[in-house]
């Protein structure tokens, strides 16, 4: 579980390093947002890394994982829902 929420992470913060995601910042002024975004899921990603060996033996922490993962993907169809959207105007 937690790997599944170390390479959401992983992708999301490459996609917000992307040059679309640069673009969109300058056009929308939502670039101080991203990075935030950007900041979060790099600090996350450190505390996956040390969840993943816990999980096994938590239940609340593999709980907590699920709900998190499932946080990565909302965040990830937000940021390709925003990218579709400035790709059409």
């Amino acid at each position: 579980m937690a790997d599944v929420a170390f390479e959401l992470a992983s992708k999301l913060i490459e996609k917000l390093s992307s040059i679309a995601y640069d673009e969109i910042c300058l056009v929308w002024g939502v670039k101080a947002d991203l990075q935030k975004l950007g900041r979060t899921m790099s600090a996350i990603k450190a505390v996956l890394l040390d969840a993943e060996e816990k999980q096994a033996h938590n239940k609340e922490l593999r709980s907590w994982l699920r709900q998190l993962k499932d946080v990565f993907l909302d965040a990830e169809d937000l940021l390709d829902r925003l990218l579709i959207q400035w790709r059409s105007v």
